[in-house]
């Protein structure tokens, strides 16, 4: 029996790990589509994979752990990773019940293209969308880096190999007609990046995470740097090529700016198991957004958290579970996919045993 316990991953994934994971099989089905049945397992294990140990999502992660496990008596734990293509792999391999994405990286696995080339992943359900998750491009003052373009030639951390970082790392280089040749790329989480950092090893980094970073909060106290801004006609190209992108602001004195930092976010979404039956989702929902307390008392950014945005910027079905609180709260769920599915029963409870 697994102990309820935080635990990180023991390997980190490669890229190639990331392409050969089995999936529940191919699907052409688009962003949004119509939620699928679901299983019998039921809530008695929970792991909830999150991020880096030092990153946002697993502040909140851990939080949600503790929740469940004191709300419904589930042997729960929090698993570090490298984010938001791992814990895709990690939820489809039914490795993990609950997961934290950001929504490109869900489309991408929904369509079979990035880190999921050719192998796109079928079943993906939400419980609902959290906060947004803010591109933030780092550099030291030293290195006179005000711009993406002054990228080139220089040491940048682009995030874990096959992370939302390191895929968002990709598409703002691309945004600027620049990529991984331009640059001298460092496949780190926020811990090693800004410890490489802080020693002179880089001169910039990519973090995309709720504001503020914990890790770029403890970088400045021992380091100067800049916030670089993601703006003009890349940021442009950015918000016309991709849907999930939105227009964001890092307010001044968030880390060491005077001035507000124009650049871009994606939503975050907190992905259940499609194994996890109706009745395990929706105890497991009831349990987050009837303690919303102690989730906004995680991060800043569960502040974010509410009912009245769960469905905010949503590519994934909701899983039925979900959809059957949300209803309950008197939530309009009018278009939102998987909705309809609430209440219609998925498989029969069996006997799961949560692995």
């Amino acid at each position: 029996m697994r102990r309820r316990s935080l635990t990180t991953a023991g390997t980190a994934m490669t890229a190639a790990a990331l392409l050969v994971l089995s999936a529940c099989g191919g699907s052409d089905d688009a962003a949004g589509g119509d939620a699928g049945e679901v299983g019998g397992q039921d809530a008695e294990f929970i792991t909830v994979a999150t991020g880096g140990s030092s990153g946002v999502y697993y502040q909140i992660g851990a939080t949600l752990s503790d929740l469940l496990a004191d709300e419904l008596g589930s042997d729960t734990s929090v698993q570090a990773t490298g984010a938001s293509a791992e814990n895709i792999n990690l939820i489809t391999d039914g490795n993990a019940e609950l997961a934290f994405t950001m929504g490109d990286a869900t489309v991408q696995a929904l369509e079979g293209t990035g880190p999921f080339e050719g192998e796109p992943r079928e079943g993906l359900m939400a419980i609902g969308t959290l906060y947004p998750n803010t591109v933030q491009l780092i550099a030291t003052e030293a290195s006179g880096i005000e711009s993406v373009e002054d990228l080139a030639g220089r040491n940048v951390a682009v995030g874990d190999v096959g992370s939302g970082v390191e895929l968002n790392a990709q598409m703002v280089l691309g945004a600027y007609d620049m990529d991984y040749e331009d640059i001298s790329a460092d496949y780190l989480d926020y811990a090693e990046a800004t410890d490489q950092m802080a020693n002179g090893h880089i001169e910039a980094l990519f973090a995309t995470s709720g504001l503020p970073n914990p890790s770029l909060t403890e970088l400045a106290t021992s380091t100067d740097f800049v916030t670089v801004p993601i703006d003009g006609e890349g940021r442009d190209n950015l918000l016309s090529e991709y849907e999930f992108f939105q227009e964001a602001t890092i307010p001044a004195g968030t880390y060491q700016d005077e001035e507000d930092v124009e650049t871009v976010s994606v939503t975050n979404h907190l992905l259940a198991s499609s194994e996890l039956s109706e009745e395990a989702v929706q105890e497991i929902t009831a349990a987050i957004f009837g303690n919303l307390d102690r989730v906004h008392a995680s991060h800043s950014e569960a502040e974010n958290i509410t009912l009245d945005t769960v469905t905010d910027g949503l590519v994934v079905p909701l899983h039925p579970g979900a959809a059957a609180y949300f209803q309950e709260q008197g939530i309009d769920l009018s278009g939102v996919p998987g909705a309809d599915e609430a209440g219609a029963g998925g498989a029969d409870e069996g006997d799961a045993d949560g692995q």
